[in-house]
């Protein structure tokens, strides 16, 4: 009881770290310029969507997969269960996105990232607790745990957060079926990536560098979904920033070449 408590808190502990990380990355750099009550309101609903999520998916494709290689007789995971939960997983957030709390402000691409966040970090504590409770079984060393667990805190919610946001970006474009298969799709793929990055550390050469692309995509999504009036305020308090970053860092050159002078 004391050891699954234990693999519990540090999955929670990852999972969480890893939507921290998402959330600075994105929605730090646009704060004040979203809906921000509405956006905890989708982490809320994010977190009940990636339980249920998460479930399904633990026990139709990670419990097959994982079997697959310890069973030599067991059969291959059904790839309609896949096409199913990731499809159910799209409607849903669909109709999150599409209430008027979120539909007022042209809210969806925020929203839509705040929600897969909370999507990804409770399907992400999944792996990991099943990823340190099998490592055994498949003669992982320390190292290789720590890159797995590393690699699924950082990258599944990162992961859902973009599809989650290109979803949002395609509905405020007027692509609603659109919308809903296209993230189906990058679903499915998430859905085969991540259970086989369990148990196969060379899978982080095939995500991390597709999750890198598409981030830089995400800050073009959320950028066309802000009024123009917001674009020119954002563009001077960038520019301000950049300003006193630049002051501060003079600043700091002068105190050392007066130093060095004092010497």
């Amino acid at each position: 009881m004391a050891s699954t408590f234990l693999l519990f808190q540090l999955a929670s502990i990852s999972a969480l770290i890893g939507m921290t990380f998402g959330w600075r990355g994105v929605m730090t750099k646009y704060s004040g310029f979203y809906d921000l009550p509405t956006a905890w309101s989708n982490v809320f609903w994010g977190l009940l969507l990636g339980g249920v999520y998460g479930r399904l998916a633990h026990d139709a494709v990670v419990i097959p997969y994982l079997s697959m290689f310890l069973d030599d007789s067991q059969e291959v995971v059904n790839p309609l269960n896949i096409i199913i939960i990731c499809v159910l997983a799209s409607v849903a957030s669909h109709l999150l996105l599409r209430r008027d709390r979120v539909r007022k402000g042209s809210s969806q691409t925020t929203s839509g990232w705040a929600l897969g966040l909370a999507v990804g970090g409770m399907v992400s504590m999944i792996l990991i607790y099943k990823t340190i409770e099998v490592k055994d079984l498949f003669g992982f060393n320390y190292l290789e745990l720590a890159v797995t667990i590393s690699g699924i805190a950082i990258f599944s919610p990162r992961c859902e957060a973009l599809i989650s946001s290109y979803h949002g970006h395609l509905m405020l474009r007027g692509k609603r079926w659109g919308a809903v298969l296209r993230s189906s799709f990058w679903r499915c793929g998430y859905m085969i990536m991540f259970p086989f990055a369990m148990i196969n550390p060379l899978a982080w050469i095939f995500i991390i560098p597709m999750t890198l692309i598409f981030t830089r995509n995400s800050n073009i999504w959320i950028w066309e979904s802000i009024p123009s009036e917001g674009k020119k305020r954002l563009r001077k308090i960038w520019a301000r920033q950049a300003r006193m970053e630049k002051n501060i860092s003079k600043e700091i050159n002068n105190i050392k070449q007066i130093d060095d002078c004092s010497e």
